[in-house]
């Protein structure tokens, strides 16, 4: 069995989705919804863009994007991808590269693999977006470090300053690396699979390493608004000195006159 997950936008309306598509519901909230299409086919679809898919051939996933591409918020015709192999035969569970070993499937258990496997592609995706934000955080800190001097607008400023908050904002709020399922609480195996597929996609070190780079973006432009401010002091401070000089010749020339 194999799962394959695509990041097919940056956001999904999960609410008009689900009204528009009938099939059997397992799990739905308003972060994301679990379809049993057939006793052996999945599909689980999540608010961040995400939609995993379990034993559905490539013509099958084009008509089902092509089918939820209307409640997608900036779609993507490039999509991240990622694929997981199940193996429902094994004498004892064990986690390969990109292979887990079970011994009793179940559909909670396939619910929790393409769990993960969608978490695992959504880190690529903002892992991108991040390099992105990085790469021209870091333009902008070579250009300081030759000129002296910045060469960007306040107003562009402000507004990757907010490109970055609410990346930052969107990956807490989508993302569950730390949070287990609830099922998992009482479930022994089911925890011992989410632990190894955690360990396996490695989600924990991915997402501390996607949020340090933030954290390195934030400060970077919140010190060159610091000095943006600092040049605006200083520039109103001069105006101010040579109004005050002007008065002061103007009530010169008075006297004098």
């Amino acid at each position: 069995m194999k799962v394959l997950s695509y990041q097919i936008a940056d956001g999904i309306d999960i609410k008009g989705f689900k009204n528009s598509f009938k099939a059997p519901i397992h799990y739905s909230d308003s972060d994301e919804i679990f379809y049993i299409i057939d006793p052996d086919k999945f599909i689980y679809v999540f608010k961040y863009g995400v939609v995993s898919f379990l034993n559905y051939d490539e013509i099958r996933i084009s008509e089902f994007i092509h089918f939820i591409t209307p409640f997608c918020k900036n779609f993507s015709d490039y999509r991240l991808s990622e694929e997981f192999e199940i193996e429902t035969a094994a004498k004892d569970m064990r986690f390969g590269f990109n292979k887990i070993e079970i011994t009793k499937p179940s559909v909670d258990i396939f619910r929790l693999i393409m769990l993960n496997v969608a978490q695992s592609v959504a880190l690529d995706y903002y892992h991108e977006v991040t390099d992105t934000l990085l790469m021209e955080a870091k333009q902008h800190t070579l250009y300081l470090e030759k000129k002296g001097r910045l060469n960007i607008s306040g107003r562009n400023l402000k507004k990757f300053i907010g490109r970055t908050l609410n990346l930052k904002s969107n990956i807490a709020e989508n993302l569950y690396i730390f949070d287990s399922p609830p099922e998992t609480w009482e479930d022994e195996d089911l925890n011992k699979i989410d632990v190894g597929l955690k360990r396996t996609f490695e989600l924990q070190l991915r997402f501390r390493s996607i949020q340090e780079s933030l954290q390195i973006i934030k400060e970077n432009f919140e010190l060159f608004k610091d000095i943006m401010q600092y040049r605006k002091s200083y520039v109103l401070e001069v105006i101010i000195i040579i109004l005050i000089l002007l008065e002061v010749i103007n009530l010169f020339v008075e006297k004098i006159r």
